[in-house]
């Protein structure tokens, strides 16, 4: 079953700072030093959990910081601080595509992503027909991607991630793949996967997404978190102040 606990978490960039005496700003140019760098928290001293076949939604406003958790939770980049345990299988459904090759063929990508995502070669030779029958873009797969529309590239990889048996599922935005027949396709691929105990970490923009998917809502705000409760709960303090 997959866990996913983050203790005392901080992940930090740098950036150029904004504000410089202009005095300062001519002896940099004169002795061509670099400005003065200052760290930039996207997530700071985060401590939450999300227990075995458990789904906690991330709320919050553009750049608070729901998609540096995701990144966290799915290795994409490592914390500056704190520490952070991934249990089971993770997959994450944040940049749909990014580990395709647009020369090779739907089936070939099917392959490849397979791979990357932890599958061996019997797994994904057992579930090709269900990965094709779920993005349903018909005899294109054996077509090169460069071919593909954004959305028929977007079916596939959604069909690939969410049939490669993952424990840990971090999902984000990708609800609005596709069109509403599709979209509707993937929302109950979904809820199937909470029904069979995959522990899911998740974030949209949809308030009715949230309730629908998840057992309880963190609100980040400024890269902390501010609540934890109930969809409804969360939501109702969230909108208010917004």
């Amino acid at each position: 079953m997959g866990l996913i606990r983050f203790q005392n978490v901080s992940k930090t960039f740098a950036r150029t700072a904004r504000r410089q005496v202009l005095g300062s700003h001519l002896r940099n140019i004169v002795s061509r030093t670099k400005s003065a760098e200052e760290p930039f928290f996207a997530v700071r001293d985060m401590t939450f959990s999300v227990e075995p076949g458990r789904s906690l939604g991330l709320v919050g406003s553009n750049g608070a910081g729901k998609s540096t958790t995701l990144a966290l939770a799915a290795g994409i980049c490592q914390p500056s601080a704190g520490t952070i345990e991934v249990t089971g299988r993770a997959v994450g459904l944040l940049e749909l595509g990014s580990g395709f090759h647009p020369e090779l063929t739907g089936v070939e990508n099917l392959y490849l992503n397979a791979a990357l995502l932890g599958m061996t070669e019997k797994e994904a030779k057992a579930a090709e027909p269900r990965i094709a029958e779920f993005a349903d873009i018909g005899d294109y797969i054996y077509e090169p991607l460069r071919t593909y529309s954004s959305g028929m590239m977007l079916r596939l990889a959604f069909a690939v991630a969410v049939h490669s048996h993952p424990d840990v599922l971090i999902v984000d935005e990708v609800i609005g793949v596709g069109d509403s027949a599709f979209q509707q396709k993937c929302n109950e691929r979904l809820r199937q996967l909470r029904q069979n105990r995959v522990t899911i970490l998740c974030t949209s923009h949809s308030g009715d997404v949230l309730r629908d998917m998840c057992d309880e809502l963190l609100w980040i705000d400024h890269g902390q978190v501010k609540r934890r409760g109930t969809p409804d709960e969360v939501l109702a303090a969230y909108l208010h102040q917004h």
